[in-house]
């Protein structure tokens, strides 16, 4: 086999931050602009499209040559702008040197990961790249100086020309460094299997309702003006939407605030308030409402067939290898409750704001709740959504061997009466509704959603069970009465944490439960890794480990990873309960990619997943029923674990 290396230059009038690289090289002035390559381990070679040189015969004929791999980083978008651009290659014969790092456990910028990764200065990526880029790729403003053109040419500033054609060069270079280092650590055949699936799925894109986006934009545009204007005339102020000047209207009206979150006003809305003050933090709220920006995006990201495409990011969450949100960010899409979308829908779609404002008063709410309602099946065709019922759950009580847990999903099912059954000491058939053991139901599924990665009363209020109606006060009860209840689970952290701590001590690997703990590393490049296999043969990584005390003075393994914070690298610590919850949420991951594998064979079209759930383009004869047949098939690694699908079909999006 023979290795090509590409980068490539592009330039389009399409914003690729908002509109996405799909949008972007479906532009009609798209173009590649400069096109670096390096075959096998020969000097890096560039071509300047610009000036009429061409990609060289035999490299052409490589692009379409299953016995050459192409390499990019962040391969997705070579592979598209290069069949845009009329160069025939298949995703097939791709491999992404991006996502190879993301499995590793490293971050996805080339710059970021080149640096994390610790390659030399003279082999990383040259840092006037974004300059250059904003130069040359993007189209610039018509000015008298610059004769009033919209584009810099090469001949317009040759020096940085022919820097940028360096850089496009070094960005070869940096791929590959990066690449030989990831080559001690392979990605199994699976995931670069699930990486193609995934490229091959944001290519062909989710259809959106553009009616319906055009009117939640014209409708929220009028709410807001309508809402300003009440709020100016309830408060006098200049500026209703500052918080400075609405905190000091407050304070004259007799309600003292440090702030105005999102989560303090819906704590003052609970007050004793007069009915101006009540009215302005219910317009504050309403206008807070940021969930709109989603039309925006959506609007924005929309491709001439009325399609949005590259909405998710294989290996986009670092630690367990779920898919990420990308443009319009599905992983946070907002609940609909209502129960007349249909007649909602119409409304918006005709831009009718007085019907809406009438039936249902507050239109930023229900404009958020019809937000997943504009994603629509392609013509003739109808969504199958199916999701994984309490994937998590299953998970940790198969893996950890807690068999009366297992007994529940092989049988009737209900976790959270059987939970609250086992805490308490009480018949599971007694809980139902109309008995007083009832109220017990409550605090099994609060106990059964929060406390199974060793969390304790912080983690039962952040699930919401003060709003639950439990007091505080009967919430350490409730977590030791859990603990009891699943000694197989409690005892999975520690065993967990204990493998780590050996692994880290001793360099020899640990086994426990199916999984193999080892420390992993390379003399040549001096990289090292805390590895957990996974019963899919998958690993989850924890770059450059070491152990040290943690923030309560126990001794705790540390490694490197990409802050949520502050997205950066960074050291981050980690415990029994934390490691437990990364390798179940990758075990529940790997059986979706099962799942996603199993749609894809039997002919169907995945438009798009959400966490445990997938949306499926499907012909009009396929039933939900077959779709939650293939989630329900056992998984060959993992024997014993029982999985169950439930779903629906509708010709929009929804949360059923």
């Amino acid at each position: 086999m023979h290795h090509l290396s590409i980068d490539i230059e592009t330039r389009s009038s399409v914003d690729i931050g908002k509109a996405g690289a799909y949008k972007y090289a479906q532009s009609e002035d798209f173009q590649i602009l400069l096109f670096a390559y390096q075959w096998d381990d020969k000097p890096v070679m560039i071509i300047d499209l610009t000036a009429g040189e061409r990609i060289p015969d035999i490299v052409q004929l490589a692009l379409m040559d299953p016995n050459v791999v192409k390499h990019a980083y962040n391969a997705a978008f070579e592979w598209y702008c290069l069949n845009r651009a009329g160069y025939e290659t298949p995703i097939g014969q791709w491999q992404c040197t991006m996502a190879h790092g993301l499995y590793c456990g490293y971050t996805a910028g080339l710059d970021a990961t080149g640096k994390a990764i610790g390659l030399p200065q003279d082999k990383q990526k040259l840092s006037v790249g974004k300059a250059l880029i904003r130069y040359f790729c993007v189209p610039c403003k018509p000015t008298k100086a610059n004769g009033g053109r919209t584009w810099n040419q090469p001949w317009h500033d040759p020096d940085k020309w022919k820097l940028f054609k360096e850089y496009c060069k070094q960005d070869v270079v940096t791929e590959r460094e990066i690449l030989k280092r990831l080559s001690q650590f392979p990605m199994p055949d699976e995931e670069q299997l699930q990486w193609q699936m995934d490229v091959k799925m944001n290519a062909f894109g989710v259809r959106v309702d553009t009616s319906l986006i055009e009117g939640a934009l014209y409708i929220d545009n009028l709410s807001r003006e309508a809402l300003m204007r009440e709020a100016i005339n309830i408060t006098g102020v200049d500026n209703p939407n500052s918080t400075v000047q609405l905190m000091e209207w407050l304070e004259d009206n007799g309600t003292q605030t440090d702030n105005l979150k999102k989560a303090t006003v819906s704590e003052l809305l609970q007050g004793d308030n007069t009915a101006d003050v009540q009215r302005m933090l219910e317009i504050r709220q309403q206008l807070g409402k940021t969930s709109i920006k989603k039309y925006v995006a959506m609007d924005a990201a929309k491709c001439g067939d009325e399609r949005v495409r590259g909405l998710t990011q294989y290996y986009g969450a670092n630690r367990t290898g779920r898919w990420a949100g990308r443009l319009v960010q599905l992983q946070n899409l907002p609940r609909n409750y209502l129960k007349t979308l249909d007649y909602a829908r119409k409304l918006v779609k005709a831009k009718n704001y007085d019907g809406l404002k009438l039936l249902y008063g507050n239109i930023p709410d229900t404009l958020s709740q019809l937000i997943r309602t504009a994603f629509i099946p392609s013509e003739g065709h109808k969504f199958v959504v199916a999701d994984f019922s309490a994937i998590e759950a299953r998970v940790i009580a198969w893996l950890a061997g807690e068999q009366w847990v297992n007994e529940v999903f092989a049988t009737h099912g209900k976790i959270y009466e059987a939970t609250a059954a086992q805490m308490f000491g009480v018949p599971v058939d007694r809980i139902v509704k109309g008995n007083p053991e009832y109220e017990l139901r409550q605090k099994g599924k609060v106990a059964t959603l929060a406390l199974g990665y060793q969390g304790g009363v912080n983690s039962l209020i952040s699930m919401g069970a003060l709003q639950m109606g439990l007091t505080e006060e009967e919430l350490p009860d409730i977590v030791q009465r859990w603990r009891q209840a699943n000694p197989r689970i409690r005892d999975l952290w520690y065993a967990v944490e204990q493998a780590s701590l050996s692994v880290m001590q001793t360099a020899q690997p640990q086994a426990i439960n199916g999984l193999i703990f080892s420390l992993e590393g390379d003399l040549v490049y001096g990289q090292s890794f805390l590895t957990v296999q996974l019963p899919s043969g998958r690993k989850l990584f924890y770059p450059k480990p070491f152990m040290k005390e943690n923030q309560f003075g126990k001794m705790a393994i540390h490694y490197y990873t990409v802050g949520q914070q502050t997205r950066k690298w960074e050291v981050a610590s980690t415990y029994g309960g934390k490691m437990t919850e990364n390798i179940v949420q990758a075990i529940a991951r790997d059986c979706l990619a099962v799942t996603l594998k199993r749609v894809a064979d039997r002919g169907l079209q995945t438009v798009f997943h959400v966490h445990d759930e997938v949306i499926i383009d499907a012909p009009m004869d396929t039933t939900v029923d077959e779709v939650c047949a293939l989630m329900a098939e056992p998984i060959p690694w993992a024997p014993g674990l029982i999985l169950k699908g439930a779903g629906f079909e509708n010709d929009y999006y929804m949360k059923d």
